[in-house]
Parts: C-alpha cells; structure tokens; sequence
C-alpha cells in the first residue's frame, strides 16, 4: 500500500480512498476507508487553512488536543440529535458494526481495525436487525 506525498497529507491516499491514521489508541498506526464522499469537503478544507504538520491542527498549529476533539465530537452529535452517552471511540464501534451490513469479510475488519485477535473485531462487530434480516437459508439456494 502506498501514500503519495503531498505537502502535510502524506497519510491521505484519496485514488485508494485510504487514511492511515499513526499512533492511535494503543500507540497503534492504523488503516481507514476514506469515504469519497467527504473527498471534496476535505480539499476545500485543505485550500482553506492549509494546515502544516497535521490534517486538523489546533488554534496555534500542532496536533489537535484530545479535549477540542472531544468537544467537535460532542456538538457534531447534537446537531444530528444523537442523544447517547458514547466518546469518540464509540465512532471505531459504530464504524466496524455496520461494515457486516455491507458485506464487508470479519478478516478485512480485523486487518482495519488493527486487532490481533478475531475475538476481539467480534466483540467490535455487532449484530445488528439488519444484519440477521440479510441472512438467506443455504436451501434457499436450491
């Protein structure tokens, strides 16, 4: 896998539609899917505030503090009315639940999501309604 080296975005590959993400919980660099549809808000974002170091840098530059982080996180879910009692990580458990759904292979999760273990993706990949809806009988098949 390869990141092309554009100024501060040596992480983002937007032809793979990959971010790797270094240093994250556990001191673990990590791979995620970059979604396209926030390819153009991401570039205009880039042009508008052409950031050095980091994508987000706080007010003075430099990595973005846990804190400020916590607060976008906590307006973003109140402007969609999320009223749940979840941090930011609950977005890593969000994310993993709902890629089953799309069909999405439980190694794959586990290779995005860092884990050594396919107990641990497990225990991240809920099943969901939707999930057991798709489920088809093999005898379905015949």
């Amino acid at each position: 896998m390869s990141f092309r080296q554009n100024e501060s975005l040596v992480n983002i590959d937007s032809a793979e539609k990959l971010v790797r993400i270094e240093q994250g919980k556990g001191k673990k660099d990590r791979i995620a899917v970059l979604p396209e549809s926030l390819l153009p808000e991401l570039r205009d974002y880039y042009l508008a505030y052409r950031p050095k170091v980091y994508l987000f840098e706080g007010q003075d530059g430099g990595a973005y503090s846990v804190r400020s982080a916590q607060a976008v996180f906590k307006r973003a879910m109140e402007k969609a009315g999320i009223n749940k009692k979840i941090g930011i990580h609950g977005l890593r458990h969000s994310f993993a639940t709902h890629l089953p759904e799309t069909g999405t292979d439980i190694r794959f999760i586990q290779e995005l999501l860092g884990h050594h273990s396919i107990k641990t993706t497990q225990i991240y990949t809920h099943v969901t309604d939707v999930s057991k809806s798709k489920i088809k009988s093999p005898l379905d098949s015949l």
